[in-house]
Protein backbone atom coordinates (compact mmCIF):
# COMPACT_ATOMS: atom_id res chain seq x y z
CA UNK A 1 0.00 0.00 0.00
CA UNK A 2 2.72 2.06 0.87
CA UNK A 3 4.78 1.70 -2.30
CA UNK A 4 1.21 2.08 -4.34
CA UNK A 5 0.65 5.47 -2.53
CA UNK A 6 4.66 6.72 -3.38
CA UNK A 7 4.47 5.55 -7.11
CA UNK A 8 0.95 7.57 -7.28
CA UNK A 9 3.04 10.72 -5.47
CA UNK A 10 6.06 10.51 -7.94
CA UNK A 11 3.62 10.33 -11.06
CA UNK A 12 1.51 12.95 -9.79
CA UNK A 13 4.41 15.40 -9.61
CA UNK A 14 4.49 16.16 -6.07
CA UNK A 15 7.93 14.15 -6.12
CA UNK A 16 9.25 17.04 -8.38
CA UNK A 17 7.63 19.41 -6.79
CA UNK A 18 9.41 18.58 -3.23
CA UNK A 19 12.98 18.39 -5.56
CA UNK A 20 12.34 21.72 -7.15
CA UNK A 21 10.94 23.96 -4.93
CA UNK A 22 7.31 24.11 -6.09
CA UNK A 23 4.10 23.77 -4.84
CA UNK A 24 1.30 23.17 -7.47
CA UNK A 25 -0.80 26.63 -7.73
CA UNK A 26 -4.18 26.78 -5.33
CA UNK A 27 -7.15 26.45 -7.33
CA UNK A 28 -9.45 28.80 -7.24
CA UNK A 29 -12.59 28.95 -4.91
CA UNK A 30 -16.28 29.77 -5.98
CA UNK A 31 -16.11 32.58 -3.51
CA UNK A 32 -12.94 33.72 -4.80
CA UNK A 33 -14.48 33.71 -8.87
CA UNK A 34 -17.66 35.63 -8.38
CA UNK A 35 -15.45 38.32 -6.60
CA UNK A 36 -12.86 38.30 -9.36
CA UNK A 37 -15.06 38.89 -12.10
CA UNK A 38 -18.35 40.18 -10.46
CA UNK A 39 -17.25 44.15 -11.68
CA UNK A 40 -16.63 43.13 -14.96
CA UNK A 41 -20.69 41.21 -15.32
CA UNK A 42 -21.94 44.02 -14.41
CA UNK A 43 -20.15 45.80 -17.19
CA UNK A 44 -21.36 43.59 -19.72
CA UNK A 45 -24.93 44.01 -18.31
CA UNK A 46 -24.77 47.71 -18.26
CA UNK A 47 -23.60 47.28 -22.13
CA UNK A 48 -25.19 44.76 -23.10
CA UNK A 49 -28.49 43.98 -21.03
CA UNK A 50 -27.60 40.30 -19.77
CA UNK A 51 -27.92 39.80 -16.39
CA UNK A 52 -24.66 39.83 -14.60
CA UNK A 53 -26.03 36.33 -12.56
CA UNK A 54 -26.16 34.53 -15.22
CA UNK A 55 -22.82 35.69 -16.73
CA UNK A 56 -21.52 34.93 -13.78
CA UNK A 57 -22.82 31.61 -13.14
CA UNK A 58 -22.02 30.41 -16.67
CA UNK A 59 -18.46 31.76 -16.10
CA UNK A 60 -18.76 28.82 -12.74
CA UNK A 61 -20.47 26.23 -14.42
CA UNK A 62 -18.37 26.30 -17.81
CA UNK A 63 -15.00 27.27 -16.33
CA UNK A 64 -14.80 25.40 -12.89
CA UNK A 65 -14.53 28.20 -11.42
CA UNK A 66 -11.50 29.25 -13.37
CA UNK A 67 -9.87 25.78 -13.01
CA UNK A 68 -10.74 24.12 -16.18
CA UNK A 69 -7.78 23.09 -18.58
CA UNK A 70 -9.84 25.90 -21.36
CA UNK A 71 -9.56 28.20 -18.71
CA UNK A 72 -6.41 28.11 -17.39
CA UNK A 73 -5.15 27.62 -20.97
CA UNK A 74 -6.97 29.13 -23.28
CA UNK A 75 -8.84 32.04 -20.81
CA UNK A 76 -12.18 30.85 -22.36
CA UNK A 77 -14.45 31.10 -19.59
CA UNK A 78 -17.50 30.12 -21.71
CA UNK A 79 -17.18 27.00 -23.30
CA UNK A 80 -17.34 29.16 -26.74
CA UNK A 81 -16.15 26.86 -29.87
CA UNK A 82 -14.37 28.45 -32.44
CA UNK A 83 -17.52 28.68 -35.34
CA UNK A 84 -16.43 29.53 -39.10
CA UNK A 85 -16.37 33.21 -38.36
CA UNK A 86 -13.96 32.99 -35.46
CA UNK A 87 -10.58 34.26 -36.83
CA UNK A 88 -8.55 34.18 -33.28
CA UNK A 89 -6.14 32.18 -31.72
CA UNK A 90 -7.64 28.57 -31.21
CA UNK A 91 -7.31 25.33 -28.49
CA UNK A 92 -8.16 22.21 -29.23
CA UNK A 93 -9.50 19.64 -26.49
CA UNK A 94 -12.21 16.66 -26.45
CA UNK A 95 -15.29 17.91 -25.98
CA UNK A 96 -18.87 16.19 -27.11
CA UNK A 97 -16.57 14.91 -30.22
CA UNK A 98 -13.10 14.63 -29.66
CA UNK A 99 -9.96 17.56 -30.53
CA UNK A 100 -12.92 20.19 -31.11
CA UNK A 101 -11.78 23.25 -31.43
CA UNK A 102 -12.48 26.28 -28.97
CA UNK A 103 -11.76 29.72 -29.03
CA UNK A 104 -8.58 31.25 -27.12
CA UNK A 105 -8.44 34.75 -25.91
CA UNK A 106 -5.35 36.95 -24.55
CA UNK A 107 -7.19 37.49 -21.09
CA UNK A 108 -10.34 36.43 -18.91
CA UNK A 109 -11.62 39.90 -19.97
CA UNK A 110 -11.85 38.83 -23.60
CA UNK A 111 -13.78 36.10 -23.01
CA UNK A 112 -16.43 37.98 -20.42
CA UNK A 113 -16.72 40.44 -23.91
CA UNK A 114 -16.92 38.06 -26.70
CA UNK A 115 -19.93 36.11 -24.40
CA UNK A 116 -21.93 39.02 -24.66
CA UNK A 117 -21.15 39.69 -28.43
CA UNK A 118 -21.90 36.05 -29.33
CA UNK A 119 -25.40 36.33 -27.83
CA UNK A 120 -26.28 39.87 -28.89
CA UNK A 121 -24.96 38.84 -32.41
CA UNK A 122 -27.30 35.51 -32.89
CA UNK A 123 -30.59 35.25 -34.05
CA UNK A 124 -31.43 32.55 -31.75
CA UNK A 125 -30.63 34.45 -28.54
CA UNK A 126 -32.83 37.38 -29.78
CA UNK A 127 -35.84 36.49 -27.72
CA UNK A 128 -33.98 36.44 -24.43
CA UNK A 129 -33.41 40.11 -24.78
CA UNK A 130 -37.24 40.46 -24.00
CA UNK A 131 -36.86 38.60 -20.18
CA UNK A 132 -36.67 41.22 -17.53
CA UNK A 133 -33.03 41.21 -16.12
CA UNK A 134 -34.31 40.22 -12.77
CA UNK A 135 -35.88 36.76 -14.55
CA UNK A 136 -32.76 34.94 -13.82
CA UNK A 137 -34.60 31.74 -13.89
CA UNK A 138 -36.35 32.92 -17.42
CA UNK A 139 -32.96 33.48 -18.85
CA UNK A 140 -31.19 30.35 -17.35
CA UNK A 141 -34.76 27.98 -19.74
CA UNK A 142 -34.20 30.22 -22.24
CA UNK A 143 -30.27 29.54 -23.16
CA UNK A 144 -31.22 25.70 -22.93
CA UNK A 145 -34.18 26.50 -24.76
CA UNK A 146 -31.87 28.69 -27.44
CA UNK A 147 -29.46 25.32 -27.66
CA UNK A 148 -26.26 27.39 -25.61
CA UNK A 149 -25.34 23.71 -23.79
CA UNK A 150 -26.33 20.16 -24.78
CA UNK A 151 -26.99 19.18 -20.55
CA UNK A 152 -30.70 19.00 -19.95
CA UNK A 153 -30.00 20.18 -16.48
CA UNK A 154 -27.86 23.31 -17.52
CA UNK A 155 -30.96 25.94 -16.19
CA UNK A 156 -31.01 23.95 -13.10
CA UNK A 157 -27.24 23.99 -12.52
CA UNK A 158 -27.71 27.51 -13.31
CA UNK A 159 -30.57 28.49 -11.12
CA UNK A 160 -28.09 26.57 -8.06
CA UNK A 161 -25.33 29.01 -8.26
CA UNK A 162 -27.25 32.26 -8.78
CA UNK A 163 -29.10 31.14 -5.68
CA UNK A 164 -26.31 29.66 -3.09
CA UNK A 165 -23.68 32.99 -3.58
CA UNK A 166 -27.34 35.47 -3.88
CA UNK A 167 -26.08 36.74 -7.46
CA UNK A 168 -29.60 37.95 -8.30
CA UNK A 169 -28.27 40.71 -6.37
CA UNK A 170 -26.31 41.63 -9.07
CA UNK A 171 -28.54 42.35 -11.07
CA UNK A 172 -30.49 44.99 -9.06
CA UNK A 173 -27.47 46.78 -8.40
CA UNK A 174 -26.91 46.91 -12.31
CA UNK A 175 -30.69 48.13 -13.00
CA UNK A 176 -30.01 51.39 -10.96
CA UNK A 177 -26.37 51.81 -12.72
CA UNK A 178 -28.83 51.01 -16.22
CA UNK A 179 -31.35 54.05 -14.56
CA UNK A 180 -28.64 56.59 -14.33
CA UNK A 181 -27.11 55.34 -17.74
CA UNK A 182 -30.35 56.16 -18.95
CA UNK A 183 -30.23 60.23 -17.21
CA UNK A 184 -26.55 60.56 -18.10
CA UNK A 185 -28.40 59.72 -21.87
CA UNK A 186 -30.91 62.50 -21.52
CA UNK A 187 -28.43 65.08 -20.26
CA UNK A 188 -26.21 64.63 -23.31
CA UNK A 189 -29.36 65.21 -25.66
CA UNK A 190 -27.29 68.36 -27.47
CA UNK A 191 -24.30 65.57 -28.39
CA UNK A 192 -26.78 62.49 -29.29
CA UNK A 193 -29.91 63.15 -31.41
CA UNK A 194 -32.06 60.65 -33.14
CA UNK A 195 -32.65 61.06 -36.59
CA UNK A 196 -35.87 60.65 -38.69
CA UNK A 197 -35.74 58.31 -41.68
CA UNK A 198 -39.68 59.91 -42.93
CA UNK A 199 -39.39 61.80 -45.87
CA UNK A 200 -41.56 64.78 -44.34
CA UNK A 201 -38.82 65.83 -42.10
CA UNK A 202 -36.08 66.13 -44.73
CA UNK A 203 -36.04 69.35 -47.56
CA UNK A 204 -35.35 68.06 -51.01
CA UNK A 205 -32.23 69.82 -52.31
CA UNK A 206 -32.84 69.32 -56.31
CA UNK A 207 -34.98 67.26 -58.67
CA UNK A 208 -33.62 64.32 -60.89
CA UNK A 209 -34.50 61.80 -63.34
CA UNK A 210 -38.25 60.52 -63.33
CA UNK A 211 -39.11 63.19 -61.16
CA UNK A 212 -37.13 62.33 -58.19
CA UNK A 213 -36.54 64.19 -55.07
CA UNK A 214 -33.06 64.08 -54.35
CA UNK A 215 -32.15 64.57 -50.36
CA UNK A 216 -28.87 65.11 -48.35
CA UNK A 217 -28.06 63.32 -45.48
CA UNK A 218 -24.88 63.83 -43.41
CA UNK A 219 -23.28 65.72 -46.57
CA UNK A 220 -24.54 62.44 -48.96
CA UNK A 221 -27.12 62.19 -51.49
CA UNK A 222 -30.18 59.81 -51.34
CA UNK A 223 -33.63 58.91 -52.33
CA UNK A 224 -36.85 58.04 -50.66
CA UNK A 225 -37.86 54.79 -52.81
CA UNK A 226 -40.83 54.70 -54.95
CA UNK A 227 -43.41 51.88 -55.29
CA UNK A 228 -41.51 48.81 -57.74
CA UNK A 229 -38.46 50.14 -57.25
CA UNK A 230 -35.64 48.01 -58.39
CA UNK A 231 -31.31 48.56 -57.96
CA UNK A 232 -31.46 48.46 -62.25
CA UNK A 233 -34.07 50.86 -62.27
CA UNK A 234 -32.79 53.74 -59.96
CA UNK A 235 -29.20 52.98 -61.26
CA UNK A 236 -31.08 53.66 -64.46
CA UNK A 237 -32.33 57.02 -63.12
CA UNK A 238 -29.08 58.36 -61.93
CA UNK A 239 -26.07 56.97 -64.40
CA UNK A 240 -24.63 54.46 -61.96
CA UNK A 241 -24.23 51.05 -61.53
CA UNK A 242 -26.29 48.78 -60.19
CA UNK A 243 -23.46 47.41 -57.55
CA UNK A 244 -23.11 51.08 -56.77
CA UNK A 245 -27.04 50.97 -55.48
CA UNK A 246 -27.05 47.61 -53.38
CA UNK A 247 -23.35 48.87 -52.32
CA UNK A 248 -23.53 52.21 -51.07
CA UNK A 249 -26.83 51.03 -49.16
CA UNK A 250 -24.91 47.69 -47.34
CA UNK A 251 -27.64 45.76 -49.25
CA UNK A 252 -27.30 42.48 -51.47
CA UNK A 253 -28.32 42.11 -54.99
CA UNK A 254 -30.93 39.96 -53.87
CA UNK A 255 -32.84 42.06 -51.31
CA UNK A 256 -36.17 43.93 -52.16
CA UNK A 257 -36.52 47.66 -51.98
CA UNK A 258 -39.52 48.65 -49.97
CA UNK A 259 -41.53 51.82 -50.79
CA UNK A 260 -40.03 54.77 -48.44
CA UNK A 261 -36.93 53.35 -47.93
CA UNK A 262 -34.23 55.44 -47.65
CA UNK A 263 -31.73 54.70 -50.80
CA UNK A 264 -27.94 56.78 -51.03
CA UNK A 265 -26.72 57.12 -54.44
CA UNK A 266 -23.12 57.81 -53.37
CA UNK A 267 -21.80 56.32 -50.75
CA UNK A 268 -21.67 56.78 -47.13
CA UNK A 269 -19.49 58.76 -44.98
CA UNK A 270 -17.43 56.85 -42.39
CA UNK A 271 -18.64 58.69 -39.04
CA UNK A 272 -21.36 61.28 -38.08
CA UNK A 273 -21.04 64.65 -36.56
CA UNK A 274 -23.22 63.38 -33.95
CA UNK A 275 -21.52 61.25 -30.89
CA UNK A 276 -24.11 58.79 -30.69
CA UNK A 277 -27.55 57.28 -31.37
CA UNK A 278 -29.77 55.99 -28.61
CA UNK A 279 -31.45 52.75 -29.07
CA UNK A 280 -35.24 52.23 -29.43
CA UNK A 281 -36.71 48.74 -29.87
CA UNK A 282 -36.65 46.67 -32.99
CA UNK A 283 -33.61 48.86 -34.40
CA UNK A 284 -31.13 47.19 -35.86
CA UNK A 285 -27.06 48.19 -37.08
CA UNK A 286 -27.62 48.85 -40.51
CA UNK A 287 -31.12 50.66 -39.79
CA UNK A 288 -28.78 53.05 -37.36
CA UNK A 289 -26.66 53.01 -40.01
CA UNK A 290 -28.76 53.87 -42.81
CA UNK A 291 -29.91 56.89 -40.94
CA UNK A 292 -26.97 58.34 -40.36
CA UNK A 293 -25.77 58.04 -43.69
CA UNK A 294 -22.90 55.85 -41.96
CA UNK A 295 -20.88 52.58 -43.56
CA UNK A 296 -22.33 49.73 -41.74
CA UNK A 297 -18.64 48.21 -41.12
CA UNK A 298 -17.66 51.60 -39.51
CA UNK A 299 -20.41 51.41 -37.35
CA UNK A 300 -19.39 48.00 -36.54
CA UNK A 301 -16.02 48.68 -35.97
CA UNK A 302 -16.79 51.71 -33.41
CA UNK A 303 -19.08 49.52 -30.97
CA UNK A 304 -17.33 46.08 -31.75
CA UNK A 305 -20.47 44.52 -32.80
CA UNK A 306 -21.67 41.95 -35.41
CA UNK A 307 -23.37 43.40 -38.39
CA UNK A 308 -26.29 41.18 -37.12
CA UNK A 309 -25.73 42.01 -33.83
CA UNK A 310 -29.08 42.16 -31.48
CA UNK A 311 -29.41 45.57 -30.03
CA UNK A 312 -31.63 46.54 -26.77
CA UNK A 313 -33.06 49.82 -25.63
CA UNK A 314 -31.21 52.27 -24.01
CA UNK A 315 -28.19 50.94 -25.53
CA UNK A 316 -25.71 53.26 -26.62
CA UNK A 317 -24.08 53.31 -30.42
CA UNK A 318 -21.40 55.19 -31.17
CA UNK A 319 -21.08 56.77 -34.56
CA UNK A 320 -17.72 57.74 -34.89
Amino acid sequence: MRLLLLVSFILSGGFLNICFGQTPPAKMTKDEYIRKYSDIAIEEMNLFGIPASITLAQGVLESTHGNSSLATDANNHFGIKCHKEWTGDTFHMDDDEKNECFRKYATPEESYKDHSLFLTSRERYTFLFEISLNDYKGWAYGLKKAGYATNPNYPELLIKIIEEFKLYELDKSGKQDLANKRKHNEKDAVIIKQFSNNEEDFEPISIGASQRKIYKNNGVKFIFANEGDTFEKIAADFHIYTFQVYKNNDLRKKDAIEKGQMIYIEPKKNKSSVLAHIVKPGETLHGISQQYAIKLKKLCKYNTLDKDATLFPDQKIKLR
